[in-house]
């Protein structure tokens, strides 16, 4: 990672593997079109990032690929390091900040309904508080960010489950983090999740 700007953008993203991505989506739309789902709301996502004035590093969950649909002159690439997704994110938390990054929010893939207006809200939250959060409607969130390392935020939490939202708010709380919550999004996990656009491809 190298020497940085105030503002840092990650996208953790999984490799679009068949049989390894949307794995519930699959159970009822099949591994073919779970894929191409995955691949279009990355492509989204791409659209929505792409011109934000952040510097943007995507984590691959395995290995980094370079020439591929995330354009090596928008994003710096590394791979995401740890045994679970808070110990990844806790890693990449912590490489950003190690690099003098004094704001970093990380985001996915998954939310369809995320913005660009959205992400710089984020970003400019973050020069009044110590954290922001966008909650997902099922009960995770879809942005975390922060202006220092809080190590206690990705432990003992059961990730994809709907308890991860609020348990990040309690330990805010515990903490004394001063925090700002951006509005209520839907990740896509399930068909019903799916929006309009991406029904088309089903």
């Amino acid at each position: 990672m190298e020497k940085a700007a105030r503002d840092l953008l990650m996208i953790f993203y999984r490799n679009p593997q068949m049989g390894m991505v949307k794995t519930r989506l699959a159970a009822t739309v099949g591994d073919h079109k779970a894929l191409a789902v995955y691949v279009a709301l990355c492509r989204h996502t791409i659209s929505v990032t792409e011109i934000l004035p952040f510097d943007k590093m995507v984590f691959y969950a395995d290995a980094v690929e370079n020439d591929d649909m995330w354009p090596d002159e928008a994003y710096h690439k590394a791979a995401q390091s740890g045994m679970d997704l808070g110990e990844r994110m806790s890693n990449a938390f912590r490489a950003g900040f190690t690099a003098g990054y004094r704001s970093i929010c990380i985001i996915g893939t998954d939310c369809y309904e995320l913005t660009g207006a959205i992400i710089q809200q984020a970003f400019e939250a973050l020069h009044s508080y110590d954290a922001v959060i966008g909650p997902a409607e099922d009960g995770g969130y879809y942005l975390l960010g922060l202006r220092q390392l809080q190590s206690e935020l990705f432990i003992k939490k059961q990730w994809s489950t709907d308890s991860v939202f609020i348990e990040t708010l309690e330990n805010f709380d515990s903490a004394g983090i001063r925090y700002l919550t951006l509005p209520l999004l839907r990740d896509v996990d399930v068909e019903d999740d799916l929006p309009s656009e991406l029904r088309k491809l089903l």
